[in-house]
């Protein structure tokens, strides 16, 4: 089956546009004038349907590669949409009556629990500005557990129900890598942090396959009605989705060819025996449909910001000792590398911290093959950095999967915890580039949209969805648009090792496209933020269209 798209604005490369792409059999087989690829199909009246090629004018509009999220969780998005709404409550009083409301309207999907994730204290407008706590969660129900992850997912808060059904009413255990916070009379506050989160979340019955699949289609939904055509997600590891079966819930849904997106594996073990046993299982060789794919090592390695988790080395303004949460020790990080590198396996690890990182790449560092990243190792986040870790990064070709959109949530928060000079290299992704760092886009979503021109526009303008602060948060570390579509799209594909079939429009390469009703190249930057796709194509079929 073939299919042109003609009369458009097709973005190739930097500085190179073109009017019209002829496709074959999902592939893109030319790219140039209307005149060049119109002439290469019989185009007379009436021939055109039965030749078996569609022509799809484009109006005029522009037309850019496959928009490709280096970093997200799609899963976790998908089970978000089904859940009470709490991603833009002004207070805790209002999370309060937005769940209690949830429960009244949906008894039976909060049965055996409720949980959302969502809140964030430092965007509260109204009462105080603290972490909501057990007696808080109390009032919207004592008959079963209340779960209130934090937008990040480092955090999260319990009512007393919960705490009662973990036992810790009774005795309070110590969690590697995680903590529970207490009152002054040594009762659990309700607040946990990293590990500890898994623990508490574990008391919400996990949903079965088709529940899963329901969760990652309605993902998928979104995803396309907003350009993506790719998603790199951490899914499997996390407890809804773990153990025998795990990829089985998205083999199934493409080979129904139910799918609408290419997904890519980043998976998370709870142990390095648990990784090297998964890797000589067979599995990661499985070749299920072309849209999906086996990818890296998810690690963690520290926190958030927000939940002053992130590991530090100089600790923060408002707790000078608190160096932040280890999610992993150096010797096992150590260990997981040194399996990936024996069986040729990418690694990429969540770090926000400077210290994160610096541990991060010392474990790096020490699995390069003949000195060099040749697996392509990489940081997720990569968000506080002085100029002498962004030089770390550039001189060992270290790769960051960035999420620019995080510049609205903690910009402010980073200025009421780190000093200035801190503040100005911090989410340097400008800086990075032109220090020739493969840098990727990314959400980290459901922590935040996936909606990739509202990350487009905090790249571009660096400033938040409101358009604040005016002027842009460090301004010198905007990137203009034609560089932030590649960090969307070649980038994304060389964190893949495929940026020699995806992330460009030219001969060879997928099919993977979006045509946008608005021409971001030349529309006022500030805008950015409403571009919306008329068209998302994947392979050469058309996934979404309004």
């Amino acid at each position: 089956m073939k299919k042109i798209l003609f009369n458009g604005k097709v973005y190739v490369e930097k500085g190179v546009y073109a009017q019209a792409v002829l496709i074959e059999d999902g592939i893109i087989s030319a790219v140039g004038t209307d005149e060049e690829i119109l002439a290469m199909v019989d185009t007379a009246d009436g021939e055109n349907e039965a030749a078996g090629c569609e022509k799809i004018d484009c109006g005029g509009r522009t037309v850019i590669p496959g928009l490709n999220d280096s970093h997200m969780h799609l899963l976790s998005f998908g089970r978000t949409l089904q859940k009470a709404k709490i991603d833009d409550v002004k207070s805790i009083d209002h999370m309060i009556e937005r769940c209690r409301q949830f429960i009244a309207d949906h008894p039976d999907r909060v049965a055996n629990g409720m949980h959302a994730l969502g809140w964030n204290q430092d965007t509260f407008t109204e009462g105080e500005k603290r972490m909501p706590d057990r007696h808080d969660l109390d009032k919207i129900s004592t008959d079963i557990p209340v779960i209130m992850e934090r937008v990040c997912g480092h955090m999260l808060s319990a009512n007393t129900k919960a705490i009662e059904m973990l036992g810790y009413d009774k005795e309070v255990p110590k969690i590697p890598g995680g903590e529970i916070r207490l009152e002054e009379d040594g009762y659990p506050s309700g607040i946990f942090t990293e590990n500890a989160v898994f623990v508490v979340n574990a008391l919400i019955p996990t949903p079965d396959k088709a529940e899963c699949q329901e969760a990652i289609l309605e993902g998928m939904k979104y995803a396309v009605a907003h350009g993506l055509t790719s998603i790199q997600a951490n899914d499997v590891g996390y407890p809804e989705c773990k153990g025998e079966g795990a990829f089985d819930t998205y083999s199934e849904l493409y080979e129904r060819g139910e799918a609408l997106v290419r997904f890519r594996h980043q998976n998370l073990f709870d142990s390095p025996e648990e990784f090297e046993e998964f890797l000589c299982s067979g599995e990661r060789e499985k070749k299920v449909h072309p849209w999906l794919t086996q990818g890296p090592l998810k690690l963690y390695k520290d926190g958030s910001l927000g939940a002053r988790t992130a590991m530090m080395k100089d600790g923060y303004l408002d707790g000078p000792d608190n160096h932040g949460v280890s999610c992993i020790t150096p010797e096992e990080m150590d260990r997981y590398c040194e399996i990936a590198v024996k069986h040729g396996v990418q690694v990429v690890t969540h770090t926000i911290g400077d210290l994160a990182m610096n541990e991060t790449l010392d474990s790096y560092e020490k699995a390069f093959i003949g000195g060099k990243n040749k697996l392509r190792h990489s940081l997720i986040h990569c968000q506080v950095t002085d100029r002498a870790l962004i030089d770390r990064i550039a001189d060992n070709d270290i790769l960051i999967q960035a999420q620019p959109i995080f510049m609205g949530s903690d910009m402010d928060v980073m200025k009421q915890i780190f000093d200035e000079e801190l503040v100005s290299t911090c989410l340097a992704f400008g800086t990075m580039l032109k220090r020739g760092v493969h840098l990727s886009y990314g959400t980290d979503c459901p922590v935040e949209d996936c909606n990739p021109f509202w990350n487009l526009h905090q790249a571009i303008n660096r400033r938040d969805i409101n358009n604040k602060p005016e002027g842009g948060f460090y301004p010198k570390e905007c990137v203009d648009v034609e560089t932030a579509i590649d960090a969307y799209t070649y980038e994304s594909a060389y964190c893949e090792f495929m940026e020699d079939v995806k992330g460009r429009i030219k001969p060879g390469y997928y099919a993977d496209m979006t045509i946008l009703d608005t021409d971001i190249f030349t529309c006022d930057p500030l805008t950015i933020k409403d571009i919306l796709p008329v068209m998302t194509i994947v392979g050469g079929k058309t996934v979404y269209e309004r």
